[in-house]
């Protein structure tokens, strides 16, 4: 399979994807010169710096741009993709399922086994590195745009009390505008990316034709010399360098808009060498006028309209970074939902020719309230610069891990070529990340309790599900015992088709139990539709599922779908029918669904405080009729109450 028959889009050409690329997928990376530089050199970090100490700055960013996002990232990790997509998820698909264990283990589609009722060792780690992106995903649109409109200080210092009022308004507008979705603005996102790379490289080149000797930064010794002078201090200095590769992880997850072909070329071709200019550019002028280093960026530009157009184009860039950033929380969300690691939530789809375009409204208030909560507390980018890169750091070391993994169990690569990898990246992620956690106290609290919150609610989800789906399996019958005992109590037949959605495969759905126990009645067709997530991006019409003709009008239907698919029942009911001659109208059936209500006592296998949990996120999910577009009028629901 090629990637043109994944993706028809992908023979456009490298060039024009490359240019899409830019808006998209280097929108946060392509931002951090607007504070990066700034707050390595701010007064908490380095009280007193010498011109050796901004080329030390330098260089530490240039070989941080070099190794984590030229090499791991473009280089490297970019090589591990589920048919064109990337991202952790697609990382944890990537890895091969194994059968059950003969004390019961089971895996269901998580990567890895463990006892039943738990989650494997390794969809832990996805699931730690998913929640850490939520952290990213919240201080992202507040830094970035905050940063772009502190340029007004410098342009113009009487207009800083407005500063915090104009950016919560900007971060406002971006969120309310979600719902419209992402398709028409992001035709002019490359554009505008691309004249923004274009002006920070030019912005940047001259402050270095002005003072040449700062390309000696782009020398290793003056990173190994600035460590050596300051000891633990550089440590400090070191946790706000990972600003600088604050969105490689979006470069990843974002292959499967683009490929990884254009996105190495912008990488490569433009991204790379514009940053490496300004960050050297921001240098030169700091090493001329140390008094520049309170916002070398903007200090770059030449005053009066310059510097207002240059604060408009950066307003826009940020914006830009930033629904990246919202956009890709609405598809990890949207992941996690598919692959059972969160409960459905309201899922609109934006778009009629992209299937990856959804807004999901909880995801965007909750955002849209921490981004400008975050705003108003810090108040300053220095500030919140001290809440940001524990989430980017623990992720990429979770990616790193998982890559490994991947490496050793679905490409079977040797210790001896997998371990070095592993340790290069681990090397310098945990470096990064050991450095971020001199930052908790400053406010690196903030993305890793939002981080915890999520990771125990996404476990706990998990695990709740596999336990409830153990006691479904354990309680079901056989379907031939089952149908023996309808025809010996002589369970009467209605007219019309019942369709029962289960998430089982085998045995006798609950609901289907319950209605003959209840009503002592069945439709005299019976369908048995199960919807089974796999572990690829999408599946092709042709390749979905398998249907098996049963005895006494009952029909087995197993839809199968990728983690990206929308879960359309009706549809692929009505695909199904026309495939198999399924003797039904989707349009004249009635679906059964059953509805949990779970008890949470201390009689269940996960506890009274752990199902408390679980049956909030149950209570609080979109109904089912909405997450697989039945239309409610065609529904019926049994409701049944449940201890885990």
């Amino acid at each position: 399979m090629t990637d043109a028959d994944v993706r028809p889009g992908r023979t456009r050409g490298v060039g024009r994807l490359g240019l899409a690329a830019l808006g998209i997928v280097f929108g946060d990376i392509g931002t951090s010169p607007l504070y990066t530089l700034r707050a390595c050199l701010d007064a908490r970090h380095l009280p007193a710096f010498s011109p050796v100490d901004v080329l030390g700055v330098i260089s530490l960013i240039f070989w941080t741009l070099t190794l984590v996002v030229s090499f791991k990232y473009v280089t490297v990790i970019m090589r591990a993709d589920n048919r064109g997509e990337g991202g952790i998820f697609a990382l944890l698909a990537l890895i091969p399922e194994r059968p059950r264990s003969a004390r019961g283990g089971t895996i269901g589609r998580i990567g890895t086994i463990g006892t039943v009722g738990t989650v494997g060792t390794v969809a832990l780690l996805v699931i730690a590195g998913a929640a850490l992106l939520y952290g990213d995903g919240m201080i992202t649109p507040a830094i970035s745009v905050l940063s772009a409109v502190e340029g007004l200080e410098v342009a113009a210092p009487w207009l800083k009390p407005a500063v915090l009022p104009i950016t919560c308004a900007i971060l406002a507008g971006l969120f309310a505008l979600q719902f419209r979705g992402t398709g028409r603005i992001g035709r002019v996102f490359g554009p505008i990316m691309a004249a923004w790379f274009v002006v920070i490289a030019g912005l940047g080149l001259v402050q270095i034709v002005h003072h040449p000797g700062v390309l000696l930064a782009l020398g290793p010794g003056y990173a190994v010399g600035f460590f050596a002078r300051h000891g633990l201090r550089s440590m400090i200095v070191l946790g706000s360098v990972v600003l600088a590769v604050t969105g490689a992880e979006a470069l990843y997850a974002d292959m499967g808009h683009f490929g990884a072909a254009p996105i190495r070329a912008g990488w490569f071709a433009l991204v790379m060498p514009a940053l490496t200019l300004n960050y050297l550019g921001q240098g030169a002028l700091i090493l001329t006028d140390a008094s520049a280093a309170r916002n070398p960026f903007f200090a770059m530009a030449p005053g009066g309209a310059a510097t207002y157009a240059l604060i408009g184009l950066s307003t826009a860039a940020t914006v830009i970074a930033s629904q990246a950033l919202i956009s890709g929380a609405f598809s990890l969300t949207h992941q996690a939902m598919q692959l059972g690691f969160l409960p459905p939530l309201t899922v609109v789809h934006t778009s009629n020719e992209e299937e990856g375009q959804v807004y999901i409204p909880e995801v965007n208030l909750l955002l849209a309230v921490a981004c400008i909560g975050l705003v108003l507390t810090f108040r300053h980018s220095n500030r919140l610069a001290s809440a940001y890169g524990i989430a980017v750091t623990g992720t990429m070391a979770l990616t790193s891990i998982i890559f490994f993994e991947v490496a050793r169990t679905t490409w079977r690569w040797p210790l001896w070529k997998a371990g070095p990898l592993l340790v290069l990246f681990l090397a310098v992620d945990l470096t990064f990340f050991a450095s971020n956690l001199l930052k908790i106290a400053d406010g690196g609290f903030l993305p890793i309790a939002v981080g915890l919150v999520l990771f125990l609610a996404m476990t706990t989800w998990k695990r709740g599900r596999r336990i409830y789906r153990d006691q479904v399996e354990a309680a079901s019958p056989p379907l031939a015992e089952f149908l023996a005992a309808c025809r010996r109590d002589a369970i009467g037949r209605t007219p019309g088709t019942g369709v029962f959605v289960t998430g089982h495969p085998d045995g006798v759905p609950p609901v289907l139990r319950a209605l003959v126990e209840r009503m002592r009645v069945l439709p005299e067709t019976v369908v048995l539709l199960t919807m089974r997530v796999l572990h690829v991006p999408r599946v092709f019409p042709e390749e979905r599922g398998h249907y098996d003709r049963l005895d006494d009008g009952f029909h087995r239907l197993v839809i199968e779908r990728g983690y990206l698919d929308r879960p359309d029942v009706p549809a692929a009911l009505a695909r199904a029918c026309g495939a198999w001659a399924i003797p039904l109208d989707p349009a004249r059936t009635t679906f059964y669904i059953g509805r949990a209500t779970f008890i949470a006592s201390a009689a269940g296998r996960m506890g009274r405080w752990s199902e408390s949990l679980f049956a909030f996120l149950a209570r609080n999910s979109s109904p089912i009729t909405d997450a697989f577009c039945i239309p409610p009028a065609q529904v019926m629901e049994i409701d049944a109450r449940i201890d885990l």
